[in-house]
């Protein structure tokens, strides 16, 4: 059995919806999750490939490479990876941030235009961004993603919404890749044909969802809840391609996190299967 991790949010329906319409091999086995859960199962050997992090890769990159083609990123707003706040980010020195546990890529993000990008440097903590007891707790801002972020801006909870991907563009010029699909060594060591088939499989229902994506939010708006529109609007922001000016996003991203003494310095240059 080929365990191949999906991302189980409405931001992968491009591709994921596209896929369960079609009969796969029974041996590919599609096991869905949260970033942060795909990132841990990645590591530990519970799935062989699949959608995760940037910063998963880049932590290990010595344990994985990266599939060619395949990402979930966004060249300027992502629209759904957001600081919600009570006040401006210039002015958050010193308060209290709430980060989500379900995106390792966001926190370094959200801490990148924070600490390098606005010269800020507030307190952290780890936990949950969104539900009722949140209300309750004294934060200055949070940190969602997800279809927790798609949630948050609809019900307009907080005065200001800083979307990281759009914050990303205007000061680097480039896009933002969130994930990527990343492969272990070891499996491409045992199996690089499955993987290469795997791979080509998962860009041809990129290709075929990007055709069909007034079927796909007709299907996918109803989770959130929003609207159909609103939906079409969202997933046509997000995009699935790892080109070459993604690549380049990649690497100034990972250089980022390797000044920080975030990632090592192995992260680059970044391993690319085709």
């Amino acid at each position: 059995m080929i365990r191949i991790g999906m991302v189980n949010y409405i931001n992968t329906a491009p591709i994921y919806e596209v896929w369960k319409e079609r009969t796969m091999p029974a041996e590919w086995a599609m096991v869905e999750g949260q970033p942060s859960q795909l990132n841990t199962m990645l590591a530990n050997d519970q799935i062989d490939m699949g959608f995760v992090s940037s910063y998963a890769y880049a932590v290990q990159p010595e344990r994985y490479q990266i599939l060619a083609d395949l990402s979930i990123s966004a060249t300027g707003p992502v629209g759904s990876v957001f600081l919600f706040s009570h006040h401006p980010p210039e002015e958050l020195d010193g308060r209290l941030v709430r980060l989500t546990a379900q995106s390792d890529t966001s926190i370094r993000l959200v801490k990148i235009i924070l600490e390098e990008f606005y010269k800020v440097k507030p307190r952290y903590e780890t936990g949950e961004v969104y539900g009722p007891a949140v209300q309750k707790d004294k934060v200055s801002a949070v940190l969602a993603i997800g279809d927790d972020a798609l949630r948050l801006r609809v019900e307009k909870q907080y005065p200001l919404h800083l979307d990281l991907g759009e914050v990303w563009h205007k000061r680097t010029g480039l896009p933002f890749v969130f994930s990527v699909c990343a492969v272990r060594e070891s499996f491409l060591h045992e199996q690089p044909e499955a993987a290469r088939a795997i791979r080509e499989a998962l860009v041809d229902c990129r290709q075929q969802g990007h055709l069909q994506m007034a079927d796909i939010c007709e299907r996918v708006a109803r989770r959130i809840p929003m609207d159909c529109e609103a939906c079409s609007q969202y997933l046509m922001g997000i995009e699935h391609d790892l080109s070459a000016v993604k690549l380049r996003a990649l690497e100034r991203f990972f250089q980022y996190m390797i000044d920080r003494g975030e990632v090592p310095a192995s992260a680059l240059p970044l391993k690319i299967f085709q």
